[in-house]
């Protein structure tokens, strides 16, 4: 699919994501520590955290689930950004299920919805979990977010990072034993190992490499799905936070929020983030796509040169001008999602006791368009045999000394 060479990610990581000119506090080098998280099902969730003496951030077992990333203000006060909970109970509690927000998890086999949890690949149809009715959503009631990874901590001498394995198997995707209607027969086709790795360097550059294979011909959309107030976790809506997305289109949807296949313009629209926008700007104004998704739930479609469909590009960057955290994502993804958080409704608290109601947080999610198998003018998400899924996006965390109106 997406293969990049390490010399192109050197460049890139090195020149363009250089950050604003904020002190840097590297004082404790590049650390790794694990502790235990509890268990699921019997099994042991560990948490590690990767450390570069300015930034932290700590990853569960459990999900691939980001639970924290802990980054300094422009004054140089901690807060943790990212939406989560302080322990094990809290990503499987039953209001979490019910609501099923994915916060921070890695998401598979198929990131974003497909239309009614049906496609066709090579003339058959495959049928998945409506768990998002009427669609499937996310690979359905237990995809990739719900599963325990085996974890091998990796060290560089440029950063530290922690690789996570799973075996997908066939089927994966369709779940008798929970409620779907109609009900799936088949699940995604393949066995598929997949391994995520997640490293910190002394940049504050979180990485995210994604690799997979299949013995049979299948779709694949991996991403992350963590949800960012670069305020701090807990601390009120983002809506005064600041957004800029590198695309001049989007992928407009129906009422259930499937892409309706148009590619069309944001110019003179809500959705034109080529310049930096508030987050509450405009998301309670009668626009019929604002409507459908209960503020932004949409695909971007991101720019690129012509004829070039793999290297890394700046997709989105989100700021806050009260703190001077800046957020900056690359990615050799075609797509983006935002999502402003709409659907939370205030029956979680986090990681710091607080409640999380609609739009405390926001996901910005690198992926392929949702529902491409049923789409054959989007960029195509098949894996086949002997072809390797491969694909990387990278989130700079900076500080801007300087606010902006």
């Amino acid at each position: 699919m997406r293969a990049l060479t390490c010399c192109v990610t050197v460049v890139l990581l090195m020149g363009v994501m250089t950050a604003p000119a904020a002190a840097k506090r590297h004082d404790g080098g590049l650390t790794i520590d694990k502790v235990a998280f509890g268990t699921v099902n019997g099994q042991g969730v560990d948490k590690y955290t990767l450390g570069n003496g300015d930034m932290s951030v700590s990853i569960l077992t459990y999900g691939g689930i980001v639970q924290a990333v802990n980054v300094p203000d422009r004054r140089g006060h901690d807060a943790n950004v990212t939406l989560g909970f302080a322990d094990i109970d809290g990503y499987t509690n039953a209001a979490y299920i019910k609501s099923n927000p994915y916060f921070g998890a890695i998401i598979g086999r198929y990131g974003n919805r497909i239309a009614k949890g049906r496609f066709t690949l090579d003339n058959t149809t495959y049928s998945l979990d409506i768990n998002n009715d009427p669609n499937s959503l996310h690979g359905g009631f237990e995809g990739f977010n719900v599963k325990n990874w085996v974890a091998t901590p990796v060290r560089t001498q440029r950063s530290v990072g922690v690789k996570l394995t799973y075996l997908s198997k066939a089927g994966e995707g369709c779940t008798p034993s929970r409620p779907s209607v109609p009900p799936c027969s088949t699940g995604y086709p393949g066995t598929v190992p997949v391994t995520v790795v997640y490293s910190l360097d002394s940049r504050d550059n979180l990485r995210i490499d994604y690799t997979a294979t299949t013995d049979k011909p299948t779709v694949l959309n991996l991403t992350n799905h963590a949800y960012w107030n670069l305020a701090g976790e807990g601390s009120g809506t983002i809506y005064d936070q600041q957004l800029q997305l590198n695309a001049d289109r989007f992928t407009p949807v129906d009422s259930t929020l499937i892409p309706t296949g148009a590619i069309d313009p944001v110019a003179g629209t809500p959705f034109d983030f080529r310049g930096f926008h508030s987050i509450g700007e405009r998301i309670r104004g009668n626009n019929q796509q604002l409507v459908f998704g209960r503020g932004y739930d949409h695909n971007w479609v991101l720019n690129r040169r012509p004829g070039d469909t793999t290297s890394l590009v700046q997709a989105a960057t989100l700021r806050d001008p009260a703190s001077g955290r800046v957020l900056t994502f690359y990615t050799d993804q075609p797509g983006i999602q935002f999502y402003s958080g709409n659907f939370l409704d205030g029956t979680l608290y986090g990681t710091s006791g607080n409640q999380y109601r609609q739009g405390d947080g926001l996901a910005l999610e690198t992926q392929h368009f949702p529902d491409s198998p049923n789409h054959a003018n989007f960029p195509s998400t098949v894996v086949r045999p002997g072809q390797t899924y491969k694909t990387t996006t990278v989130l700079n965390f900076s500080t801007d000394r300087h606010g902006h109106d």
